[in-house]
């Protein structure tokens, strides 16, 4: 069998993991938002996920360059 070479717009499976994490941080922000009472706490504990998955964004960011996953990061960032 041959090997396939991957095209130059592909991104390492790392990269994607990272992506799915970073998503999964924004969906329990925003659900732990929804469930909570609406005090001080409730709101830092709110935002404490997206605030790890921005943070994750910038880290991880420079090795998105060229592929897919640019743009999704970019929105992510953004987003927030």
């Amino acid at each position: 069998m041959a090997d396939i070479e991957p095209s130059g717009d592909s991104a390492p499976s790392s990269l994607v993991t990272v992506a799915q994490i970073i998503y999964g941080l924004h969906a329990l922000s925003i659900f732990i938002g929804l469930t909570s009472a609406i005090t001080i706490v409730g709101a830092f504990v709110f935002g404490f996920p997206s605030i790890i998955a921005v943070i994750l964004n910038y880290v991880y960011q420079h090795g998105t360059r060229g592929t897919y996953l640019e743009s999704h990061f970019r929105w992510q960032i953004r987003t927030f």
